[in-house]
């Protein structure tokens, strides 16, 4: 087979395999979970099975038993408080957008006008709020009307049951033979390309690894920040906006950016005054501060190498290509592309066509 042959062998390949993905989204999700709840437990297990109590091994199986009954314990927690929480938050929000429409177009604006010197008649706020009620409506009817069909559908339920029981049995083993699977597909590899190929996966662990185990504890952190303390200051929407701002601390600053304009707006809205606007300020203030000096340097430090525009473009991208799915392998996709294009780019550098002068010498 000649050389082109085998690129558009190997192109043709690729293509099929992501159209069966494709296909195949919904049956592959549950496991991609589990595997990366198995990445993400590895190394705590790696840990606990080094322990030795006087001449009592820890071993595997009991260090994958107490990982993988930490991690069901907080995702359980997640789902019978935090959830809830979160849903009646949203709820709330659905009932109070009306009134933040009307009390913009009958308060906010004409203050605005009268501060910054443009006629607030210029624009038609009547067919503007009427027109954000409508489309709020809308929304939110079709959001509760996804929720109850998720509720009610039998097949909805049955694939939910059948992922609750899936994803924890899956889980277990995967914990459990981790660094067998990764031993058997070392041995794999043809031993010309095995320095390589080990080095590249090494780099793309470091880079997963601590975008994963580090800046999701960041986001979780920062999101436990601004609900307790915007909680604390009294705005209503408290947990729904502190959770949603240290989701979106995924992109620098785009959490701390859009948690303050809305919970300003909110605090404004809620109590009309300057004091709990800056207590609002001083909550985010801290947040960022903890973020900066800590929280980043201490769990992530410098090694994710995932530029923000990256991170948003993969997100999209496999959201749209493939769902959930897309969305939850966007980023290790992303990370094992950025490491392949520094190695291919160090090697470019390394090469004689980029040392080349122009006359010809290298």
């Amino acid at each position: 087979m000649t050389s082109d042959s085998r690129n558009w062998l190997i192109l043709a390949l690729l293509v099929g395999a992501a159209w069966l993905i494709h296909l195949l989204a919904p049956v592959i999700t549950p496991f991609a979970i589990s595997a990366v709840l198995a990445y993400l437990g590895d190394p705590f297990v790696d840990r606990l099975q080094k322990l030795s109590i006087g001449r009592w091994q820890v071993g595997r199986t009991l260090a994958v038993m107490i990982v993988f009954i930490l991690i069901f314990t907080l995702l359980v927690i997640v789902l019978i408080i935090v959830m809830p929480l979160l849903v009646e938050q949203l709820r709330l929000l659905i009932q109070l957008f009306p009134r933040w429409i009307e009390w913009f177009s009958a308060t906010a604006l004409p203050w605005l006008a009268s501060k910054f010197g443009f006629d607030a008649r210029d624009f038609d706020s009547a067919n503007l709020t009427q027109a954000l009620k409508d489309y709020w409506k809308e929304l939110s009817t079709a959001a509760f009307k996804v929720v109850d069909y998720v509720s009610r559908g039998g097949m909805a339920v049955a694939v939910l049951l059948t992922n609750l029981i899936l994803i924890p049995v899956v889980t277990f083993y995967l914990l459990r033979d981790w660094d067998t699977l990764l031993k058997a597909t070392h041995d794999l590899l043809p031993r010309s390309v095995e320095a390589g190929v080990s080095r590249v996966c090494r780099e793309v662990d470091g880079v997963l690894g601590a975008f994963f185990r580090g800046q999701l504890m960041v986001m979780l952190a920062l999101g436990l920040i601004y609900s307790i303390g915007l909680s604390v200051v009294g705005i209503n929407l408290a947990v729904l906006i502190g959770m949603g701002a240290g989701l979106l601390s995924i992109v620098p600053y785009l959490g701390s950016i859009v948690g303050v304009l809305v919970a300003a707006a909110a605090a404004i809205f809620q109590f009309q005054d300057v004091f709990h606007l800056v207590m609002v300020l001083l909550v985010f203030a801290v947040g960022q501060t903890a973020e900066g000096m800590y929280l980043t340097p201490k769990l992530v430090g410098d090694r994710i190498g995932l530029h923000p525009v990256t991170v948003i473009f993969a997100v999209l991208a496999g959201g749209q290509l493939f769902g959930f799915l897309g969305i939850l392998l966007a980023l290790p996709v992303a990370a094992a592309i950025n490491v392949l294009v520094r190695n291919l780019l160090h090697r470019y550098r390394q090469s004689g066509l980029y040392q080349l002068t122009p006359d010809g010498e290298s």
